[in-house]
């Protein structure tokens, strides 16, 4: 039962510590026992518990000296002090050394069961703590999916059909599709909604920090490891991980992956110690991950293991239909303090919709954000929409419509474009004085540009 409780009873007298493991299994729990300090502290050495019942009273080390060594080592499970009645005081101590607890001899399993019970919880709250700080820390986006195209509707069903499955999912898509909203949708309608939800990017990581990342580290593994960090597989402990551009993983790092899923057992980088964990894992890749298992640059059994449920996401260019509601949404979202959302004219909405969106929603909602931000009144007309889709010619649009100042401003910022930035080599082209392209810009509101 991996992913039952685990707890380690440390105690001498052999007859007890035989009641106390049959007692504890017989509810459920995964119980190991030791005979002796040495013993007990062996055993942590090879396996993490949650809970350590452990007795006070014991030859060679006791209950103390072990406890104190479990904290210099740094074992953070909740340990239960066993105690005779004229050990108090020294049971007392122990919890100073953060035990949670001590029960006193004789005892009936009923208090024991009560008191692991509230250490269990106790646990679980601090380890709910540490996922919360990490998701905090990490970027939470906008959690909603707009759009009323077919293929939206048909995305809803299958992230709804997912949910209801405990299953690992795939999600394929181009970059800006909207994959981790997908995924943060499942993890919201699944059994798992109040447990974390965490992601990683793994292209962003080279593959010490991606195993570091994922598995966690002790202190002491590598140069620089001054602390012990827990990994994102055992923080996110029955709830999601979201594994976004899993395909540009290494052979070898995915190799650590599937065993790890396959067996739901982990040890942190430069540790002895098996974790056993359960996370439901939603991995997303904009490559062709069954072109890539046929090349051998990915594993055949990895991709089946991941890709359970496949769930590809549709490009924008596929269902323009959705733009004007996510034009209408995004502009009451980014629409700068104490003005209203901007309105965009039909032209304009043509071209936003004739547009071929290659950074998909992701790059629409940056569009729309520089309008809001860039337009002078609420209606922004085709031309001002141009400046900003670098595809569109000026055959696109009404060319009758359009001020002189636009055609100025759309030519300037397709110079600079073309010039990477530059603005010496941009005004050269221009044939203009670099303070006066600098001017322009800062007339555009652009002149940090």
């Amino acid at each position: 039962m991996p992913n039952a409780l685990r707890l380690l009873v440390v105690e001498d007298e052999q007859e007890l510590r035989e009641i106390l493991v049959q007692g504890l299994a017989k509810r459920g729990f995964n119980v190991a026992a030791a005979a002796d300090g040495d013993a007990g502290l062996a055993t942590l050495s090879e396996q993490e518990f949650d809970v350590v019942i452990l007795d006070l009273r014991m030859p060679r080390r006791d209950g103390i000296q072990v406890l104190q060594q479990m904290r210099t080592d740094g074992h953070d499970a909740e340990v239960i002090i066993v105690t005779g009645h004229a050990d108090i005081e020294t049971a007392v101590d122990a919890l100073k050394l953060h035990a949670f607890d001590y029960l006193s001899k004789p005892f009936q399993m009923a208090e024991l069961l009560q008191i692991v019970a509230r250490a269990a919880e106790y646990r679980r709250l601090r380890l709910e703590n540490r996922s919360l700080r990490r998701a905090v820390s990490q970027h939470e986006i906008e959690p909603l999916l707009y759009g009323s195209s077919r293929a939206m509707d048909r995305l809803r069903g299958l992230l709804d059909r997912a949910s209801q499955s405990a299953s690992n999912v795939l999600i394929l898509g181009e970059s800006g599709s909207g994959k981790e909203l997908a995924a943060r949708s499942i993890h919201r309608g699944s059994a798992r909604r109040d447990l974390p939800f965490l992601a990683l990017n793994c292209a962003a990581l080279p593959d010490e920090l991606l195993e570091s990342e994922l598995f966690g580290h002790e202190r002491g593994a590598f140069t620089g490891a001054t602390a012990r960090r827990h990994g994102l597989l055992e923080l996110a402990h029955m709830g999601t991980l979201f594994l976004d551009e899993v395909g540009e993983m290494s052979v070898a790092m995915q190799a650590k992956l599937l065993r790890a899923l396959d067996c739901g057992e982990i040890r942190r980088l430069g540790g002895d110690r098996t974790l056993y964990v359960d996370v439901r894992i939603i991995a997303a890749t904009n490559r062709d991950l069954a072109k890539a298992v046929s090349n051998n640059e990915f594993r055949h059994d990895l991709y089946y293991r991941l890709g359970v449920i496949v769930i590809e996401m549709s490009p924008l260019r596929e269902r323009v239909e959705d733009i004007p509601l996510l034009v209408e949404h995004f502009s009451q979202q980014v629409a700068p303090p104490g003005r209203a959302p901007i309105k965009v004219t039909a032209e304009a909405m043509g071209l936003l919709t004739r547009y071929h969106w290659p950074g998909n929603v992701r790059e629409l909602r940056n569009v729309v954000e520089r309008l809001s931000v860039l337009s002078e009144d609420g209606e922004v007309p085709a031309a001002e929409v141009a400046l900003y889709l670098p595809a569109v010619s000026m055959d696109d649009i009404d060319t009758a419509l359009i001020a002189l100042d636009d055609v100025e401003r759309r030519h300037v910022l397709k110079v600079l474009q073309h010039c990477a930035g530059n603005r010496a080599r941009a005004a050269k082209i221009l044939g203009v004085d670099p303070k006066t392209l600098y001017n322009k810009l800062k007339s555009y509101h652009l002149d940090d540009r």
